[in-house]
């Protein structure tokens, strides 16, 4: 069993930004879910864990290796698939695998074939093996970013926003991939999207401002404001005045109309209708710091 301990981490970089606040977390094999909206902190720390950047105060250990004072230690047993994985040189997909392989140290030439061919058919790229990675489409660089994450069997995998841009088939597809590889190492899924959290992360940790504001098993979360979210179609023009009376934690247009969502121990008032409540209500009620939340 890995073990990623994360003990009052803070990070500040040099303009003044705390990019991160007293971050504590234990993180053990399988998906975990890092939730936040853009700018709350999540790539600082994925940066962070991931030794590309050293904290300005607290701790990292993985298998009781430092992260901060052996960072050599923790890359051998790393994989990384950052938000912008770069410009890709005009190779195939195959020549580019095998020279990321040889970076990673496997010099072996019979095993760094097998690992290259084996990875690529892992991940649904191996028809695709001659052509250069530049021509592929958004969710199929995505792949190929996780047979690199992939190389030399890591044991910590980090994926920053992976399936952001990507269209809904290859979206699954992605997170199947995922999924599969969750379940002997620790996958750290950061994302700002809720529904990939929901469909993958048996525990997960919201991020606001540098500071997780909740953590623990996505249904156990949904299940603290469960008979306390309400519903109501209303028209569109009517909306600010709701805003005015009620406390909406989030609006969605339904066939030309408003769909409001409310969170309140009572109906709010004659129309509203009581709904089961789902991580996105949780998500926003908690980043809004909602008084009712915890009543």
């Amino acid at each position: 069993m890995n073990t990623l301990q994360i003990n009052n981490l803070t990070k500040t970089y040099p303009n003044g930004v705390k990019a991160l606040n007293g971050i504590n977390l234990k993180i053990t094999n399988g998906m975990f879910g890092l939730l936040g909206s853009n700018g709350a902190g999540k790539s600082s720390l994925m940066r962070t864990i991931a030794s590309l950047q050293e904290p300005s105060s607290g701790s990292i250990s993985f298998n009781n290796i430092d992260v901060v004072k052996q960072p050599s230690e923790i890359r051998k047993q790393l994989g990384y698939l950052p938000q912008e994985f770069g410009v890709y040189p005009k190779i195939s997909a195959e020549k580019l695998l095998n020279h990321m392989a040889l970076l990673k140290g496997i010099i072996n030439n019979k095993e760094r074939k097998k690992q290259v061919t084996a990875l690529l058919q892992q991940v649904n790229l191996y028809q695709h093996r001659k052509k250069a990675v530049y021509t592929f489409s958004g969710g199929m660089k995505q792949r190929f970013g996780i047979a690199q994450a992939l190389l030399a069997n890591p044991q910590l995998i980090i994926v920053d926003e992976p399936t952001a841009g990507l269209d809904p088939e290859e979206r699954n597809r992605f997170l199947n991939l995922l999924s599969e590889i969750g379940e002997n190492v620790i996958v750290i899924l950061s994302t700002h999207i809720v529904e990939d959290v929901r469909d993958l992360c048996p525990i997960m940790a919201i991020l606001s401002n540098g500071e997780i504001i909740a953590q623990g098993n996505p249904s156990d979360l949904v299940a603290t404001i469960h008979g306390k979210i309400w519903t109501k179609i209303i028209p569109k023009k009517d909306l600010a005045a709701y805003k005015k009376a009620f406390d909406i934690i989030s609006t969605k247009l339904v066939s030309g109309k408003t769909q409001i969502r409310v969170l309140a121990i009572e109906k709010p008032e004659a129309g509203f209708e009581s709904i089961a409540p789902n991580l996105e209500d949780f998500y926003f009620a908690t980043l809004f710091n909602h008084p009712l939340k915890n009543a």
